[in-house]
């Protein structure tokens, strides 16, 4: 299966300008139907606090966008967004939509950690439960950003049958050895492949250094964007993926 990543300097709660931007680099990128195509999380605003500006509805512009993609480029389509809590908690819900070549929505997934340390807790309500789909042989469980430091997680999707991983993030470069020393972690953990699409740029608040990589079952980088916006792309294949874990089967061995 072919694995596009799509890294980019987000305009800050400008979705239109971010709409353009991913369009410019996927038709730039050429992609091949059925391909996984990752944005990044909250691409269509950065990562702002301002729930009450940000947020839509499920259904709202940021998935009808992510539909289109889909449908137009016949693959499937992943990326981040903030929704409204439907419980009128005031708190916004930080998620990742997934869209297939028929412009159908796959799958919806809910961060599991929000981020204490930047105070997303006090914005955005955590998840609690994980979500699988299938795509040209592979077993794939996405997740966002802060999720990657927390192993169990990965572990409950490796029980599921999970093999690839997508990370979304905005990932400062603050802790940039962090995000590539734990992206091939869960990739070598687990014996899966990892997807880890992160901003370039900068905010209001941090700068953002890229690094966005695909990175295959046995830890090898594939693919790294460094820090410039654009599209990176790799093959995965699942047959050499279940081959590994027949040859190594350490996941027999969880516990």
């Amino acid at each position: 299966m072919n694995v596009l990543a799509v890294q980019f300097d987000i305009a800050w709660e400008n979705r239109a300008a971010n709409f353009d931007t991913v369009r410019r680099l996927l038709d730039a990128a050429g992609v091949r139907p059925g391909s996984l195509v990752v944005l990044p999380e909250f691409f269509a605003s950065g990562f702002s606090m301002d729930v009450e500006r940000i947020a839509e509805d499920a259904g709202g512009e940021t998935e009808a966008f992510l539909a289109t993609c889909a449908r137009d480029y016949r693959s499937h389509v992943l990326g981040g967004l903030a929704l409204r809590s439907p419980e009128g908690s005031g708190k916004g819900r930080n998620e990742l939509a997934v869209f297939g070549p028929e412009g159908a929505l796959v799958t919806r997934y809910r961060k599991n950690y929000t981020f204490r340390y930047t105070g997303e807790s006090d914005f955005f309500e955590n998840g609690t439960e994980i979500t699988l789909f299938d795509w040209n042989g592979f077993r794939v469980c996405p997740v966002i950003c802060y999720d990657l430091r927390f192993p169990e997680l990965f572990r409950r999707g490796a029980r599921e049958g999970a093999n690839l991983f997508p990370v979304i993030a905005n990932w400062p470069v603050a802790r940039e050895h962090h995000w590539t020393t734990l992206l091939r972690a869960r990739a070598i953990e687990n014996l899966a492949c990892v997807v880890g699409v992160n901003r370039c740029g900068s905010d209001p608040k941090y700068t953002y250094s890229g690094r966005s990589q695909i990175i295959d079952h046995l830890g090898t980088i594939l693919a790294d964007a460094d820090e410039g916006a654009g599209t990176i792309t790799a093959a995965l294949d699942p047959a050499t993926t279940q081959a590994w874990r027949d040859e190594f089967p350490a996941l027999l061995d969880l516990r």
